[in-house]
């Protein structure tokens, strides 16, 4: 019998799997960001994050409500600080210096995002801690600081039943608005480490007997649990599958992360095609030794042809910027004829 030097979890079965037909979206913590982007690149319909990072159940609850409502901010929405208009229910890459770009680029993503939403068949929450912030002038949780004064904040942390009534108002309201829409939970990986180590665990078990409630509430045929957290704390316990800082995870761990998702989460057929959009991805980020040779040219040629053909074959492919890629470098090698 082989010796095993790692424990494995074990991945829930799961009704349901999302792929190149459905619409995935993404919200919630880094860890979000981390997976859904590893589907961007691989071509898959997602949008990612559309407030940005958000770090509690309260400001991703916050954000998928503006969603719903198709919420337009006005300028007595935000607050100005330190030469930067900030928006309390988005991170701080929408913040700028001019009120009317902050608006501009706020409410454009809302429209954007609540229209994917209306037609998503994935959703897709991440969350990352139990600690939240509350502005003392308003009483409002924010989702980001953006380093005004930690005198102007209230810390605590939210108890498990207070995430549940904010989410299972929130769930019901949601599959009024889009009743195909299905539910995959997941805890961030990433520890907290300013709130020490005591307090990280009970906040992360905070949201895991949260999403347990939730999940029993609703049923496995509307919402589940990848235990991206359990993988790293059983599969990768390892600081080598950290960054320098040991907070963070490295590319492998997400890498390892990823294709047990990929496994319980997405169809075979489209893991399949993924491949093949791979390699033509690969073919776009290489760079050749010398441009101009025949060699150069018939890999352009060959990988145009690649490209065209798997979206004919799969015209809900979109692999336009690929295209146009190849184009101007079989362009660039006319010119130089000439």
């Amino acid at each position: 019998m082989a010796l095993k030097f790692q424990t494995e979890v074990q991945i829930p079965e799961f009704a349901w799997q999302t792929g190149y037909r459905k619409r995935n979206l993404f919200m919630g913590s880094c860890f979000t960001e981390n997976i859904g982007q590893k589907m961007e690149i691989l071509k898959y319909p997602v949008d990612i994050n559309p407030f940005g990072i958000l770090y509690n159940p309260v400001s991703v609850a916050n954000g998928f409500r503006f969603l719903l409502q198709n919420k337009k901010f006005t300028e007595q929405d935000l607050v100005h600080y330190n030469g930067l208009w900030h928006s309390f229910f988005h991170h701080s890459r929408f913040s700028s210096p001019g009120v009317n770009e902050t608006l501009t680029n706020i409410n454009n993503r809302i429209e954007s995002s609540a229209e994917f939403l209306k037609n998503a068949d994935f959703l897709f929450i991440t969350f990352g801690t139990a600690w939240v912030y509350e502005y003392k002038q308003t009483g409002q949780t924010v989702s980001n600081c953006h380093k005004i004064p930690e005198k102007e904040f209230r810390r605590y942390r939210l108890t498990p039943g207070e995430i549940v009534e904010e989410f299972r108002q929130l769930l019901s309201e949601l599959w009024k608005f889009n009743p195909q829409i299905k539910v995959v939970f997941t805890v961030s990986p990433i520890r907290h480490w300013k709130d020490g180590a005591i307090e990280n665990q009970r906040s992360k078990a905070t949201l895991l007997l949260a999403i347990d409630q939730l999940i029993r509430g609703f049923g496995e045929e509307n919402c589940n649990y990848f235990p991206s957290y359990e993988i790293v704390m059983d599969e990768l316990r390892d600081y080598r599958f950290y960054e320098e800082d040991m907070i963070h995870l490295s590319t492998s761990a997400i890498n390892h992360i990823w294709e047990k998702f990929q496994l319980a989460l997405i169809d075979a057929n489209s893991r399949e095609i993924s491949e093949k959009v791979k390699n033509i991805i690969l073919a776009v980020n290489h760079r050749p030794f010398k441009k101009f040779t025949k060699e150069h040219l018939h890999f352009l040629k060959q990988s145009l042809d690649k490209a065209q053909k798997l979206e004919e074959k799969f015209p809900y492919l979109n692999l336009n910027f690929e295209k146009d890629f190849f184009f101007r470098r079989l362009n660039e090698f006319e010119l130089v004829k000439k």
